[in-house]
C-alpha cells in the first residue's frame, strides 16, 4: 500500500528566536528528552495572536493578544502593537476587560478598538500621539465590525437594534406586592436560538454611523432584515455598501443574500446585485471602479465554494476572477494601486495566501495563515495589508499557536513575535507528519497527518487514537492542536485526516459526500487506520476512536459498522438526522442544503443515514461528551444514543460539559475536561503492559 511521508517546512526568520537560541546553547546543556511533556496545566499558560493590523505607513502592526486567565478561567484580550522590523513590541490597550478589533484611521493617527472595560461593549478611538482615549458609543447593544470612513471622519459599524417582542394573551393585573413566575415568551421565527448565543432576542442587526470624534451613531437601515459580515465604505465616503438578504420571506432562503449600499446624504438604500445565491464580504477599490466580493450560487448541494467577483461600478457589468480556481475563496483585500487583490483559500488543510490581478492571474504567496484554532488542527487564521504593501498574518505552525509575521516585497517573511518560546520551547512538542493513502473504496488518495508521542522509538508500538473532523465540510491540517498535543503526550499516536467530504481539495472532493454522508467517508478512514499500521508502530490491537460534531457522527458510525476499536468517545453528535434538522440551530439550512426533501417526506432517507440505525450493531465501549448548552447538535441528540446504548447493555459514559456550546471549549478549563475525559476512558481499555 503506497504511503507517503514528509515534514512540513516553512522557512521564516525571528530576531527573538535568534537570541534565544544563543542564550539556550549559552546555558545548561538540556536534551529535547529532558525536557517535560506538554500538560493539561500547560493550557492557561497558552498565548496566540489574532487580528493582525499593518498601519497605513507599513511601519507598525497592531493585533490582539490572546491570553489565558487561570483565576477567572476566561480567555483575556488586549492590543499590541510591534514595529515592522520585529521591535518595540508593547501593548497598546490591556488591563481588565478584554480589547478587540483594532483598525487604523486611514492617515495612521488613531486606532479604533471595541472594550467591554465598562460591563458592556463600546467603540473607543485612541489618539496615539497623545496617548488619549475617546469613548465614542455608549449603546445598549454592542458594535461589531468597525470601518472607518476614507476620510477618517466616521465609522461605520453593526448591531442589533430590538423589536417588541410578539404576544399572544395578555395576563390579568398581579396584586400589589405578589411575585409572579416570568411571562410567556412566544417564538415567530425559524431561528430562535443560535450555538453559543443562546435564544435570540426580537430584532436584526442594522446598520449604523457615528463621527469618529464621538457623537450620536445614526441608524442607516430598518427593517427586519438581517446584514451580515462586514461593510464597505465608497472611496468618496459617501456610502456604505453591505450584504443582506431583504426578502420578506429571508428565513426561507439561508443560501441568499445581495449587495446593497446606503448613501449617508439621503439614507436612500440602492440594490447592486441580484443574483441567486450568496455574494458578501464587499471591498471597494482605492480608486472607486471596483467592487470586490466573494459569490456563492444557490444550487441545492452540500458544499458550494465561493468565487471571487469585481463589478465595474462605471459600467455595472460583473465578472468573475477566480472561475478556473478550485478554491472557495474567503478574505478579500484590494492592493493600494487598484490593480490587484490579496486573497485567502483553503488548500491542502493549510490557509494560503494569493495575490491575483485584474485579469484572473493568479501569484500564491509563500505563506500559510493559521494557529487561532487552538484545540483541533483547524485551518484558521487572518492577514491585514498596509503601507508599503506589506501585509500582517496569524503564522501557524504544528507545534506553536498563531505568532505575528509579516510579509514584505520582494523579501523573505519576517516573524514578529514568539508568545509561546517560553511555554513550548520548554516541552517536548511533537510534530505533524503528512500520510496519504488510496480509499479501499475507489482509491482515491485521501490525505491526513500523524503525531507521535514525545521520545518515540521506531522499534516500538503505540496505542493510535484515530481523531476525526467536524463540519463534515472543513479541513484539518498542519495545524496547531492542544488537543492532538496532549493525546500524543499521553503515550498515543495520532491519526487526524481529510476524508472526502473535506473542503480545501477543491468542490467534487467536497461534494462526494452529498446525500451520502456518512458513506464512504467511512472506508477513506479505515484505510488511513491501516495505511498506518503497515508502518510498523501502531498496535493493531489498541485502536481507539474520537471525533466531534461531524466527527461524532462518524465516529458512532464506525462502531456501528466495526468491533476492531478498543473504544470510543462520541463527541457532540447528530444521532438521528430527522430530529437533528428540526431543533438544530440552523434548522431550515441544513434540511434544505443536506436533504432533498423534509423528513416527514422522505424519512429513509435520513434514517439510513443515522447512526442510530447502527445501533445495534455497536459492541465497543462508547462514551458521548457534549456541552450541555449545545444548540447546533443539541444534547438530545447526545441523549438518544445514551439511552439507546443503555438500553443495549454496552458500556457507556455520558459526560456533560455544563453552560458549554457547540465548541466546548470556550473556557480553557472546558478543553481540559474534554481532553482529560477522553483519556480516562481510553485508559480504561488501554493495555498498559507494554
Amino acid at each position: 500500500m503506497p504511503v507517503t511521508l514528509s515534514l512540513p517546512f516553512r522557512p521564516i526568520y525571528c530576531l527573538s528566536s535568534i537570541l534565544s537560541l544563543a542564550a539556550l546553547f549559552s546555558s545548561a546543556v538540556l536534551t529535547a528528552e529532558d525536557l517535560p511533556v506538554f500538560s493539561p496545566e500547560d493550557v492557561f499558560e497558552i498565548e496566540y495572536a489574532s487580528d493582525p493590523r499593518v498601519s497605513p505607513d507599513g511601519s507598525q502592526v497592531a493585533y490582539v493578544r490572546v491570553s489565558m486567565d487561570i483565576m477567572t478561567d476566561r480567555a483575556q484580550r488586549a492590543i499590541w502593537v510591534v514595529d515592522t522590523d520585529g521591535t518595540n513590541h508593547r501593548p497598546l490597550v490591556s488591563g481588565q476587560g478584554n480589547f478587540s478589533s483594532p483598525r487604523w484611521s486611514p492617515s495612521g493617527d488613531r486606532l479604533a478598538y471595541l472594550s467591554n472595560t465598562e460591563g458592556k461593549t463600546q467603540l473607543f478611538v485612541e489618539w496615539l500621539d497623545a496617548g488619549e482615549t475617546a469613548k465614542v458609543t455608549t449603546l445598549p447593544q454592542p458594535p461589531r465590525g468597525i470601518v472607518w470612513s476614507p476620510d477618517g471622519e466616521q465609522i461605520a459599524f453593526t448591531r442589533l437594534v430590538p423589536t417588541a417582542p410578539p404576544i399572544l394573551a395578555t395576563m390579568p393585573d398581579k396584586p400589589k406586592g405578589a411575585t409572579w413566575a416570568e411571562p410567556a415568551t412566544v417564538v415567530d421565527k425559524m431561528t430562535f436560538r443560535v450555538d453559543g448565543g443562546g435564544y435570540l432576542p426580537s430584532g436584526s442587526q442594522q446598520l449604523f454611523i457615528v463621527p469618529a470624534h464621538g457623537g450620536t451613531p445614526r441608524q442607516m437601515t430598518s427593517g427586519d432584515f438581517p446584514i451580515s459580515g462586514a461593510v464597505t465604505w465608497t472611496p468618496d465616503s459617501q456610502s456604505v455598501i453591505f450584504s443582506s438578504n431583504r426578502r420578506d420571506d429571508a428565513e426561507y432562503h439561508p443560501r441568499q443574500s445581495d449587495l446593497f449600499a446606503a448613501a449617508l446624504l439621503t439614507g436612500q438604500i440602492t440594490q447592486i446585485t441580484d443574483t441567486a445565491g450568496t455574494e458578501g464580504r464587499p471591498v471597494v477599490s482605492p480608486n472607486g471602479r471596483y467592487l470586490a466580493y466573494t459569490q456563492t450560487t444557490d444550487i441545492r448541494q452540500g458544499y458550494n465554494g465561493a468565487k471571487l467577483t469585481i463589478r465595474d461600478l462605471t459600467t455595472s457589468e460583473s465578472r468573475s476572477l477566480t472561475t478556473d480556481f478550485d478554491r472557495s475563496v474567503s478574505d478579500i483585500q484590494w492592493s493600494q494601486d487598484s490593480q490587484s487583490l490579496w486573497i485567502s483559500y483553503t488548500d491542502l488543510g493549510m490557509v494560503r495566501v494569493a495575490k491575483i490581478d485584474l485579469r484572473g492571474k493568479l501569484r500564491q504567496s509563500d505563506i500559510v495563515v493559521g494557529g487561532t484554532a487552538i484545540g483541533r488542527p483547524y485551518t484558521s487564521g487572518s492577514f491585514s495589508v498596509g503601507g508599503k504593501g506589506r501585509l500582517a498574518y496569524t503564522l501557524g505552525r504544528d507545534d506553536r499557536p498563531a505568532d505575528v509575521a509579516l510579509m514584505r516585497p520582494g523579501k523573505t517573511p519576517l516573524k514578529l513575535t514568539d508568545l509561546n518560546g517560553d511555554l513550548m520551547g520548554q516541552r517536548q512538542m511533537t510534530r505533524a507528519e503528512r500520510i496519504t493513502w488510496p480509499s479501499s473504496h475507489d482509491a482515491m488518495m485521501i490525505e491526513g497527518w500523524v503525531m507521535k508521542p514525545p521520545g518515540f522509538d521506531p522499534a516500538k508500538t503505540y496505542p493510535m487514537i484515530l481523531e476525526i473532523h467536524g463540519g463534515p465540510h472543513s479541513a484539518y491540517g498542519p495545524n496547531y492542536s492542544t488537543e492532538a498535543q496532549l493525546f500524543a503526550a499521553a503515550g498515543y499516536v495520532v491519526l487526524y485526516t481529510n476524508p472526502r467530504g473535506s473542503t480545501s481539495y477543491g468542490e467534487q472532493f467536497a461534494n462526494e459526500i452529498d446525500l451520502a454522508y456518512p458513506g464512504f467517508d467511512y472506508d477513506d478512514l479505515i484505510s488511513g487506520v491501516d495505511a498506518l499500521i503497515d508502518q510498523g508502530y501502531v498496535d493493531p490491537e489498541q485502536l481507539f476512536v474520537t471525533g466531534g460534531s461531524g466527527g461524532g457522527v462518524l465516529t458512532a458510525w464506525i462502531v456501528g459498522k466495526t468491533d476492531r476499536f478498543r473504544a470510543a468517545v462520541v463527541a457532540k453528535p447528530v444521532i438521528n438526522w430527522a430530529s437533528f434538522v428540526l431543533t438544530a440551530d440552523r434548522n431550515y439550512f441544513f434540511a434544505t442544503t443536506w436533504f432533498d426533501a423534509p423528513p416527514w417526506e422522505d424519512y429513509e432517507s435520513y434514517w439510513t443515514r443515522s447512526p442510530l440505525s447502527l445501533v445495534g450493531n455497536v459492541s465497543t465501549p462508547t462514551m458521548l461528551l457534549t456541552g450541555e448548552s449545545d444548540y447546533r447538535t443539541p444534547m438530545s441528540e447526545t441523549e438518544q444514543y445514551y439511552q439507546a446504548l443503555k438500553h443495549r447493555g454496552i458500556d457507556t459514559l455520558m459526560v456533560r460539559i455544563p453552560g458549554a456550546s457547540h465548541s466546548i471549549y470556550a473556557r480553557p478549563s472546558n478543553l481540559i475536561a474534554k481532553v482529560n475525559n477522553i483519556l480516562a476512558w481510553f485508559d480504561r481499555y488501554r493495555d498498559t503492559a507494554q
